[in-house]
């Protein structure tokens, strides 16, 4: 793999924990505009919170306003360009765990001929709606989040840097999640984790596959506009955060149905006895405890669900996926929901919520069901990617979620 160090732009230490933001995605432009201070991220990534009242988006003024921003926060020194290139750590801590990941400049043409590989497919106008975002700003505002295979030498070069150097930031933001961050000034470490990285063979998109796309797709249309075009260009190279598999923990994302197709309760849940071994449990909120093992809530009722033997095939990598098993035996085969990317009888729930969301959605009378799944792996991932394979859609969430404004990385 290709990488390498970069100048990043950032807050002083002074300012980080104000600056630093949520994603764009996890929010809406109404929660942003609540939760945005005078300094934050989010006057750049989600713009439209400085209009009232709020803006459409993905409307010319809100693309000025971003890039005035942008320039606004480098000129009251909210944000500053490091003098040299340097790699960075960023360390996430939650519920007492930490993860510790290498903050780098990936490569386009990695992207482009598939050394980095992703397990989900991306639409085209998720895809230019996030260049456009990359394009006016000339910069990587927001960075994607990879994992790469162990390897040791990488996990010392980083315990010694977070034991031995003093971080730049290290706050807790208004989620209780911890973020730590450090420069690595050394140039012969720098230069050694280069050297390492090129000797691994692929790294992984975890989360951010539109950001991805985006970031390499307008990394090569500066390519093709430039007739000087050397390969050395920082255009060449957009912003990741890469942590070695062991550490990343998935998160489960559980489902919620409206309607049962037309069955009573009772009835569904006969139908579903031909698939499932099905326990009733009661009021207490059931988690799934191994692989093909479920969790519904459904009446007022929980219930644990296990797939029969059989029913599903735990050597293909797509079909040992619980999402998958799910999808079959209740979406497709009971419940015949579609397309599940469109239709609008189903709804994804991440399991940072908690199942307790799941039965006050069912409660409420707005779902008719609830389905918790056991968490996939990073190494189900991994082989989905290995084989060319795609996940379904809505199947995996990591948390903690990269914070954005640590540092960005400009395109020139």
């Amino acid at each position: 793999m290709k990488i390498k160090p970069f100048a990043g732009v950032r807050p002083p230490k002074e300012f980080a924990a104000e600056v630093a933001s949520r994603p764009y995605d996890v929010l809406n432009s109404a929660e942003a505009k609540q939760e945005a201070g005078e300094k934050s991220l989010l006057h750049i990534i989600k713009p439209e919170i400085d209009f009232d009242p709020i803006a459409d988006e993905h409307s010319q003024p809100v693309y000025d306003k971003a890039v005035e921003n942008f320039k606004l926060w480098q000129e009251r020194g909210w944000l500053r360009q490091d003098e040299k290139e340097m790699y960075y750590v960023y360390a996430q801590t939650m519920d007492g765990r930490t993860q510790y990941g290498l903050v780098a400049a990936a490569n386009v043409d990695d992207y482009m001929t598939g050394k980095i590989k992703k397990h989900e497919l991306t639409r085209k106008d998720k895809e230019e709606d996030r260049m456009i975002h990359v394009r006016i700003q000339d910069a990587n505002i927001e960075p994607v989040f990879f994992a790469y295979p162990d390897v040791a030498e990488m996990n010392d070069i980083i315990k010694n840097i977070v034991e031995n150097t003093a971080p730049e930031y290290d706050f807790v933001a208004a989620d209780g999640f911890g973020h730590t961050f450090w420069a690595i000034r050394d140039d012969a470490v720098n230069a050694r984790i280069t050297e390492i990285f090129a000797e691994i063979p692929a790294l992984y998109v975890a989360d951010g596959h539109h950001r991805t796309a985006a970031a390499a797709l307008v990394g090569a249309e500066k390519r093709a506009a430039n007739p000087a075009h050397t390969g050395d260009e920082e255009y060449n190279y957009f912003l990741a955060v890469i942590f070695p598999e062991s550490q990343l923990k998935i998160i489960d994302y559980n489902r919620v149905v409206k309607d049962l197709n037309g069955l009573t309760p009772d009835e569904f849940l006969n139908a579903l006895k031909e698939s499932f071994e099905i326990k009733e449990i009661g009021s207490e909120i059931y988690k799934p405890n191994a692989l093909h093992n479920f969790g519904m809530y459904l009446n007022g009722k929980w219930y644990s669900l296990t797939a029969r033997a059989g029913t599903y095939n735990d050597n293909d990598p797509i079909g040992v996926l619980d999402v998958t098993v799910l999808s079959n035996l209740v979406f497709d085969k009971i419940l015949n929901l579609g397309d599940l990317r469109t239709s609008r009888r189903i709804d994804f729930v991440g399991g940072i919520r908690g199942l307790g969301e799941l039965q006050k959605r069912v409660d409420a009378g707005e779902m008719a069901a609830a389905f918790a799944l056991y968490p996939v792996t990073m190494r189900q991932i991994i082989d989905i990617a290995d084989t060319g394979n795609i996940m379904p859609p809505k199947t995996t969430w990591f948390e903690p979620k990269l914070r954005s404004g640590l540092v960005i990385h400009k395109l020139s």
